[in-house]
């Protein structure tokens, strides 16, 4: 195998949505920028009519085409079906490397079979279990027993690389690569005129920390606020978010309008507030501070590495009282310095193009390590 040679390359996830289905995008572009093969295979079940129509024009750009099948979000009968679509998809496609994202397309990646490079990307995913929970235990031992099947582990955070140790073991060979945001998302935005107080964008679930934040909205109406929030998003949590509002006397105040994309969500807000439990290393937190808009976010996985030396103005998960104390700081003025620190490190540190190039060589360095005598013979 030549390590400089075009790579065919077969990225499988479960659900096109969030963070997760932005980074296999983005790496399906730019390297088929590079001149590689790429392709892509998702759940059919989920995604938006956004995420559907992204996909679609992906199949007509991409060599490898776009293929779609139902799968489960915990293990059921149709893993056995979705297995060996990717199974028969990474065969015809002679696939050289199979990079599976999230706990469910890395275990479709490992379990398909053939000679292709297996790659697994947790994006959080099973991380995010309780280990003492009997999920957390069940998916544990599945990763523990995937760990062997698994040529390159790529952690978009030092977070995620740590937690998988901790829980699952040392995986045979991997890397930290962050995520990455492109040049026009490092353009500055201004609110519109009419811009709301506080503005979120993400699902809307317990692990981003919604109820935090209406609970320092609610202290902060008790002492006289009289402005909006929007929460823009959809998710499991939708109607606990809502009837949260209603039971603080928030319905006035915060509306939840649905999907949004970043840069226009920006603009309707003042402060954008993403106040999450559980991260990796956030899209929504890297776009916010390319765009220079004033952003208080907690300090949770990966979150601290995009921060930096700024690390200290996170803020505890799940406390209401210092979200509500950073509410108030931020309002009475913005630290300028800081938000120009943090601008000029994202630029440098966190650009699709370092993430893609770090990702290829970290292809290259696995299959090195796979196939020794072919590397060798090829240099």
């Amino acid at each position: 195998m030549n390590s400089t040679a075009p790579l065919r390359i077969l990225h499988i996830m479960r659900a096109p949505v969030g963070g997760l289905f932005r980074h296999v995008v983005d790496l399906a572009r730019e390297q088929t920028a590079r001149g590689h093969s790429v392709g892509i295979v998702a759940d059919s079940n989920t995604g938006s009519s956004v995420a559907a129509e992204t996909l679609n024009a992906l199949n007509k750009s991409i060599a490898l085409g776009v293929t779609r099948v139902p799968m489960s979000r915990q293990v059921g009968l149709l893993d056995r079906s979705a297995l060996a679509h990717v199974a028969q998809r990474a065969k015809d496609a002679k696939a050289d490397v199979l990079h599976g994202h999230g706990a469910k397309g890395g275990a479709y990646a490992r379990l398909a079979g053939g000679p292709a490079l297996r790659v697994y990307t947790p994006h959080g995913g099973s991380l995010f279990y309780s280990p003492y929970s009997p999920m957390g235990l069940f998916y544990f031992a599945v990763e523990r027993w995937l760990r062997a099947r698994t040529d390159l582990a790529l952690f978009e955070s030092a977070f995620a690389g740590e937690a998988f140790r901790q829980f699952i073991g040392e995986p045979p060979f991997s890397r930290v690569v962050h995520n990455g945001i492109s040049k026009s998302e490092l353009e500055p935005i201004s609110p519109n005129m009419d811009a709301a107080d506080f503005v979120f964008v993400g699902e809307l679930r317990w692990r981003k920390g919604i109820d935090t934040v209406l609970e320092a909205l609610a202290a902060l109406l008790a002492e006289g606020w009289e402005g909006r929030a929007i929460f823009y998003g959809n998710g499991p949590d939708r109607d606990a978010c809502l009837a949260m509002a209603e039971k603080f006397g928030l319905s006035q105040r915060v509306t939840f309008p649905g999907e949004s994309k970043p840069r226009p969500a920006f603009q309707s807000g003042r402060l954008l507030v993403i106040p999450s439990r559980q991260e990796s290393l956030p899209y929504i937190v890297l776009e916010a501070i390319g765009a220079r808009m004033p952003t208080i976010t907690s300090n949770v996985g990966g979150i601290p590495e995009i921060f930096g030396p700024d690390a200290d103005a996170l803020v505890p998960p799940g406390d209401a009282k210092a979200l509500l104390a950073a509410i108030k700081r931020m309002r009475t003025g913005a630290p300028l310095d800081r938000i120009e620190r943090l601008h000029r490190r994202v630029a440098e540190l966190f650009s699709i193009e370092a993430m893609t190039e770090s990702v290829l060589a970290a292809y290259a360095e696995a299959r090195k390590r796979r196939y020794p005598i072919n590397a060798e013979s090829t240099n």
